[in-house]
């Protein structure tokens, strides 16, 4: 497999602040893109009622796809975007019933893009984000963080793991 990475887009705004920065970094680099809010996936269930939602397929397909997974996501109090929330609660599918799966992104690469008003975050943003790639085998990247008010910036974006 070649070295296919896909931005994994977590925003509540088809044209908010995340997408411009990610629209902006996927033609530099000629990166994928899969906007979560386009997908109806559901709220992690422990019954498994949500089978038949897009989690499944999409996971199915961004696993078999990518091996670095881009993860952007606006800040909203202090933590990811609820949508990617969820994203990440329905990885439990993934070690309870896509077990094989779950198997696949062992080795795979994880790299966070957020942004805020801000132009840093001084606080443990990104822990739930590490702590997952170790649970789940995959090696964390890094980070990097935009300050959505600095849009002329967006041309010039560097990445550090490129």
């Amino acid at each position: 497999m070649e070295n296919k990475r896909v931005i994994i887009v977590g925003s509540s705004r088809a044209n908010g602040n995340t997408v411009k920065i990610v629209e902006s970094i996927a033609e530099q680099f000629n990166f994928d893109i899969v906007i979560l809010s386009e997908y109806n996936i559901s709220y992690y269930d422990y019954e498994s009622k949500n089978r038949d939602d897009d989690f499944i397929p999409l996971i199915k397909n961004i696993v078999e796809k990518y091996d670095t997974l881009i993860f952007a996501t606006p800040v909203y109090w202090y933590s990811m975007s609820g949508i990617m929330k969820v994203f990440f609660d329905r990885f439990s599918d993934l070690v309870r019933i896509e077990k094989e799966t779950g198997r696949k992104l062992r080795g795979k690469k994880m790299y966070i893009i957020s942004n805020s008003h801000d132009d840093e975050l001084d606080y443990n943003f990104y822990t739930p984000f590490q702590k997952s790639a170790e649970y789940l085998g995959m090696n964390y990247l890094g980070n990097k963080h935009f300050n959505a008010d600095q849009s002329d910036k967006l041309d010039s974006i560097k990445l550090d793991f490129i």
